[in-house]
């Protein structure tokens, strides 16, 4: 397009709209709600949402997590586990998988590992929807995505009922990993594929109380 014609389009289309009404301001009191009934209604929601994304949920308290996880990772036969640097020092203490701590591990060396153990930033739950910002306990972004067998641990105090609740609690300048279930995708013929993202299976713990 050359240059006058697009100025004769810009043109006609100010003289369509020059006496149009200014916008009526929206209002955004949505932005400001919410729970559906509290915070264990929440935790549910974040529940039903995530195990309907296919991920496993399971609950427990701060004293009986690092068991919880160590027998996720036995019964899905995971030898190795990568540790992210800030993830507290008990809970591997308590796995048979041997923990290899992230040392700058280049992915030929994760794809080699059999899980990886995280925090999170948060969880939205209208959205069964975890967020990963890169913190203590959470690791590069690399170490969700290669390793076959993700146990992601979300504390209650980190799950929000909705997006907009969310958006002011995490900082934009920081490389955030949503995550909804396991990754997959589906062909032409909407045949699923797991796996092919990132982790095949996503184990999701909520933990009431500190961890």
């Amino acid at each position: 397009m050359s240059r006058d014609s697009r100025e004769r389009i810009l043109s006609r289309i100010r003289s369509a709209v020059g006496g149009a009404p200014e916008a009526p301001e929206v209002p955004r009191a949505y932005l400001s709600r919410h729970a559906p009934g509290g915070p264990d209604a929440v935790l549910d929601l974040l529940h039903e949402n995530l195990a309907d994304y296919r991920a496993h949920v399971h609950r427990t308290d701060g004293a009986g997590l690092p068991a919880l996880i160590g027998r996720l990772l036995e019964e899905r036969g995971a030898r190795t586990v990568v540790v992210p640097d800030g993830l507290p020092a008990r809970w591997p203490a308590a796995w048979a998988a041997e923990p290899v701590p992230d040392t700058g591990l280049a992915p030929a060396d994760l794809d080699a590992v059999d899980a990886v153990v995280t925090g999170c930033a948060l969880a939205v739950a209208e959205t069964g929807t975890i967020v990963l910002d890169g913190g203590p306990g959470q690791g590069r972004r690399a170490l969700t995505l290669v390793p076959d067998l993700h146990v992601c641990v979300v504390r209650e105090d980190q799950v929000v009922a909705s997006v907009p609740e969310a958006l002011p609690r995490l900082d934009p300048l920081r490389a955030l990993t949503w995550i909804s279930g396991p990754s997959a995708t589906s062909d032409i013929e909407l045949d699923r594929v797991e796996g092919v993202h990132g982790p095949r299976t996503l184990e999701v713990v909520l933990v009431r109380g500190p961890v």
